[in-house]
C-alpha cells in the first residue's frame, strides 16, 4: 500500500467524495503511481499483477478528466471478456456517480439494438470486448470522433485470446490525439510491439512486488502428483482438509468443468460453475452469486481467470493444469488480493512434466511439492468441515452500497417521443426548493422513458413534488425505479 491519500491527488470533491463511499481508503502501489502521471495526460504501459486495483488506477483519472458537458464518448476501455466489461463498466459508473460520468458496456451475446440505443444517449465512457466495439464501429453505431483516452486493460489475455488484430483496427479508427493507457499482467514481445507501434513515449511503470508472475509473497503455491483417475477422491480429500471460506476450482474443458461440478453438487456442496458454454445471463448471475458469497465452490474454466475481482478468494486449486504459463499466473492470481492471504493448489498427473516445467521456468519458482492428504488428516479434519458446511452462508453487502444508500432512481413515463430533453428535466428539478443541480445525478431519456438518480438522499422529496409538477407543461407518471 501506498502512504499517499486519494485526497493527494489533484482530483475533483465529486471523485473524492466519491471514493469515500466506495470504502477506498488509501491507494495501492499501481494506483500511486498511475493516477498522478495519467492525469497529465502521458501514454503509459502499466506491469502489474491482477488484484493490484489497476481498474481504479485507470477508472480515477478517466473519470476526473472527461467532461460532463459532452455528450459523445470522450474515453474507450477495451477488456477481454464480457465478464469484465462489466465490472469495469459498473466501477466507472460507481467512481464517476457524482460527476454524473455515464458509461455504456458493448459486448457480444447482448442485444445490439438494446445497446445502440444506450450510445444515442449521453455517453461518456465506453466500456467493452474488441468483437463487439468493432461491429458497432463497422455499422456506423459508434462515434469516436471524440474519443481522446485509450485504456487497453488485460492486454496479454487479449493477445492469449487472438484479439490483437482487432484491437489494432479500432486504434486505427481513432483519433491521433489521444492518450494510451495500457495494462497487462505480464508483457509478451507481441504486447511490447504494440506499444511501440501506438503509443508515444510512454512513461513504462512496473510493480516490483509483482514483476508480472506469481511472486506474489501472499500466495503459498503447491502441487500434489496424481493419477487421472484419482482426482475426484483427491478434490474432496483436499476440500474437507483446507475447508476454503471461498475457492475457485478450475478445469481445463467446458467438460471437466459440468463433472467436477456434479460431484461436488451430489456431495451436497453449495457450488457454481461457469464456462463459455454457459448462456451469458447464466454466467452473469453465477459470478454475482459466488462475489456476494451465495456458495464457497466456484468449478470454472480460463473464462473466470480474468474478470473476477473478489477480494476474499481464499483457495485456487487447479484441477488440470493450465496448458501455458500465463494461464497460471492469471489463475493464481485469483487469490492473495488486496493484501489477504492465499494457496493456489494444483494437481499435476506423471505425464505433466512439460507442462510443469514450462510454469516453474516462467514464474521463476519450484512449486512446492506436497503429498495428499491422508485418512487420519481427513477424519481429523472432517467435523470442522461439516459444521462450516452446515451454516448458511452470510451474503456480503455490494462495495458500492454504502455509496448508493443517498441515491435514489426516479422514474418518468415521457422521454424522447415527448420531445424532453435532459435541460427540460434539470431545469425543472432544479427550481424545487431545497435541490440544486448538485443533487441530479444521472439521467438517460429513452424513447418513453426517462431514469433520473436524485443524489445526496433528496431522492423522497423530489419524488413527492414531481407528483404534482409538470415538465416543459407535461405531467409525468413518476415512482421509484425498481431494480434499474
Amino acid at each position: 500500500m501506498s502512504s499517499n491519500r486519494f485526497a493527494d491527488f489533484e482530483l475533483s470533491e465529486e471523485i473524492v467524495r466519491a471514493l469515500s463511499g466506495l470504502g477506498y481508503e488509501q491507494p495501492t502501489d499501481v494506483q500511486s503511481k498511475v493516477i498522478p502521471i495519467a492525469l497529465k495526460k502521458q501514454d503509459l504501459t502499466v506491469k502489474s499483477r491482477t488484484g493490484s486495483g489497476k481498474t481504479a488506477a485507470f477508472g480515477i483519472p478517466i473519470c476526473e478528466l472527461v467532461e460532463w458537458e459532452e455528450n459523445k464518448p470522450q474515453a474507450l476501455i477495451l477488456t477481454p471478456t464480457r465478464e469484465l466489461a462489466v465490472q469495469v463498466n459498473e466501477d466507472i459508473t460507481n467512481i464517476g456517480r457524482f460527476k454524473r460520468i455515464k458509461a455504456t458496456s458493448l459486448y457480444g451475446k447482448e442485444s445490439f439494438a438494446k445497446q445502440t440505443a444506450q450510445l444515442k444517449q449521453k455517453t461518456h465512457v465506453i466500456v467493452g470486448t474488441p468483437g463487439r466495439v468493432m461491429d458497432h464501429i463497422e455499422r456506423g453505431t459508434l462515434d469516436l470522433e471524440l474519443i481522446r483516452y485509450l485504456v487497453i486493460d488485460e492486454a496479454d489475455e487479449m493477445l492469449n485470446m487472438g484479439f490483437i488484430e482487432q484491437v489494432e483496427k479500432i486504434i486505427q479508427k481513432l483519433p491521433k490525439d489521444r492518450v494510451t493507457l495500457l495494462f497487462s499482467a505480464t508483457l509478451p514481445k507481441d504486447v511490447e510491439k504494440l506499444c511501440h507501434k501506438i503509443m508515444r513515449n510512454p512513461v513504462d511503470i512496473e510493480i516490483a512486488a509483482a514483476a508480472g508472475t506469481a511472486s506474489n509473497p501472499l500466495i503459498d503455491h503447491s502441487l500434489i502428483t496424481v493419477k487421472d483417475g484419482d482426482k475426484p477422491k483427491l478434490l474432496q480429500d483436499l476440500i474437507v482438509v483446507e475447508n476454503p471460506d471461498s475457492c475457485i476450482i478450475f478445469g481445463r474443458t467446458q467438460e471437466q468443468v459440468d463433472k467436477v461440478y456434479r460431484q461436488l453438487d451430489q456431495l451436497g456442496f453449495r457450488c457454481g460453475k461457469i464456462h463459455g458454454g454457459m448462456e451469458q445471463e447464466d454466467r452473469f448471475k453465477v459470478m454475482n452469486e459466488f462475489r456476494k458469497g451465495a456458495f464457497r465452490y466456484l468449478v470454472a474454466t480460463d473464462v473466470a481467470a480474468r474478470g473476477i475481482d473478489i477480494d476474499s478468494i481464499t483457495h485456487v486449486i487447479n484441477y488440470d493444469l493450465p496448458q501455458d504459463a500465463e494461464g497460471y499466473v492469471h489463475r493464481t492470481g485469483r487469490t492473495g488480493r488486496a493484501g489477504k492471504a492465499g494457496k493456489a493448489i494444483s494437481f499435476a498427473t506423471p505425464g505433466e512434466d512439460k507442462f510443469l516445467a514450462n510454469i516453474e521456468g516462467y514464474i521463476g519458482f519450484e512449486i512446492r511439492r506436497r503429498k495428499a492428504p491422508s485418512k487420519d488428516e481427513v477424519s481429523l479434519r472432517q467435523a470442522a468441515f461439516e459444521k462450516k458446511l452446515s451454516v448458511q452462508p452470510t451474503i456480503k453487502k455490494d462495495k458500492n452500497e454504502q455509496l448508493n444508500k443517498s441515491i435514489m432512481k426516479l422514474y418518468f413515463n415521457g422521454g424522447k417521443n415527448k420531445k424532453l430533453r435532459t435541460v427540460d428535466f434539470v431545469g425543472t428539478l432544479a427550481r424545487i426548493e431545497g435541490v440544486t443541480a448538485e443533487d441530479i445525478g444521472i439521467i438517460t431519456i429513452q424513447d418513453s422513458v426517462t431514469f433520473i438518480d436524485i443524489l445526496n438522499g433528496k431522492g423522497p422529496h423530489v419524488l413527492e413534488v414531481m407528483k404534482n409538477t409538470t415538465v416543459k407543461g407535461k405531467q409525468l407518471k413518476v415512482q421509484e425505479a425498481k431494480g434499474n
